[in-house]
């Protein structure tokens, strides 16, 4: 059985600025600090912020009136390039950017873009992540200069070493998600796949804490674009916070937990997830690990398990399209050890 969950609460986050400590919240500086959710100005931002600099979304057909975007093809292998890139100059031109640089707690697909990121501009980048995160991922964190510093078995626990990181050295502290330049880099994926094929109606993505999601709604009303957020039975940070109203904590227990596999949701993707034109689904693993061996047998595409579970909702029917929609899922990443897709 597969739930899907409506906006049921008229939750709004209590205004904030945005800093995660207070040399960060120094560092930043009040031109990088704002209140409210994330929106549609907040992307147009990113958008001139981080111009040419990363790879456009390459559009693949898939089927009658569906498209797969190809933002496993982004730097890094993953969206999360957007964000990381927009951060990081905007910390740039605020004068904000400390010596000790960026520190980040991830599962291995943002601490890669933070990585690659601040390797652009030649700023220390120190990431920490779970114990249990794929060795292909902790390999290429090193190839691209990181101090990568393995810390728990969640990413809670790896966050709370961040934490005491930034807290002793006074480096930046960015996040995985929770971040209105993070998620507002992300939306940018929104604005090419309508760009790109202005039919496009609904778009489904994967969500962990809801970073790409907050961001890809915000762009997505302004087009009057349908989102349906995807996650696992049994990582559903953002499904809980709609059931509940307000974010809570969730246990996490999934094959694709290492991407997704998020404690809690951002209250910015609660407030997406409870205005009109947004959707909650959950998948099984199941079905994920299904959807993951069909893209490569039907498509030759090779993508990790939280890339693929997007795709889950459609295959499995937690989300079922009208005649009328022309649907693009994000398939979000392929940082992935692919040697059991041939078995």
């Amino acid at each position: 059985m597969f739930m899907v969950v409506e906006p049921i609460s008229p939750f709004r986050p209590e205004p904030r600025a945005y800093a995660a400590s207070m040399s960060g919240e120094a560092m930043i500086g009040r031109a990088m600090a704002r209140e409210g959710v994330v929106g549609g100005e907040d992307v147009r931002a990113a958008r001139e912020r981080i111009g040419d600099r990363v790879r456009p979304v390459v559009l693949a057909p898939a089927g009658e009136r569906l498209w797969f975007a190809l933002e496993f093809l982004q730097h890094t292998g993953t969206f999360k390039a957007r964000g990381a890139l927009n951060f990081t100059t905007a910390a740039l031109e605020a004068g904000a950017m400390p010596e000790a640089g960026i520190a980040i707690a991830s599962g291995g697909n943002a601490g890669l873009a933070c990585a690659w990121a601040a390797g652009q501009r030649g700023i220390p980048a120190t990431v920490f992540v779970p114990e249990n995160a794929p060795p292909v991922k902790v390999a290429r964190l090193r190839e691209l200069g990181a101090d990568v510093r393995p810390v728990g078995r969640e990413y809670a626990e790896a966050a709370e070493a961040c934490d005491a990181f930034v807290a002793e050295r006074g480096a930046l502290a960015s996040h995985a998600y929770d971040h209105p330049l993070i998620a507002a880099g992300a939306g940018t994926l929104l604005d090419e796949i309508v760009a790109a094929r202005p039919s496009v109606t609904t778009v489904v993505v994967a969500v962990g804490g809801g970073g790409l999601f907050a961001g890809v709604a915000a762009a997505a009303a302004a087009h009057g674009v349908r989102v349906v957020a995807v996650e696992p039975e049994h990582c559903r940070a953002l499904n809980a916070a709609v059931e509940a109203g307000e974010p809570v904590d969730v246990p996490v227990d999934s094959l694709a937990a290492d991407a997704l596999g998020a404690r809690r949701a951002s209250a910015d993707a609660l407030a997406w997830a409870l205005r009109p034109g947004t959707r909650s689904v959950l998948v099984p693993d199941a079905a994920i690990a299904a959807a993951r061996r069909s893209l490569w047998n039907e498509h030759r595409v090779a993508v990790e398990a939280g890339a693929a579970t997007a795709l889950a909702a459609l295959e499995t029917g937690a989300y079922a399209p009208s005649p009328e929609e022309e649907v693009c899922v994000v398939l979000c990443g392929a940082n992935t050890d692919p040697s059991d897709l041939a078995a």
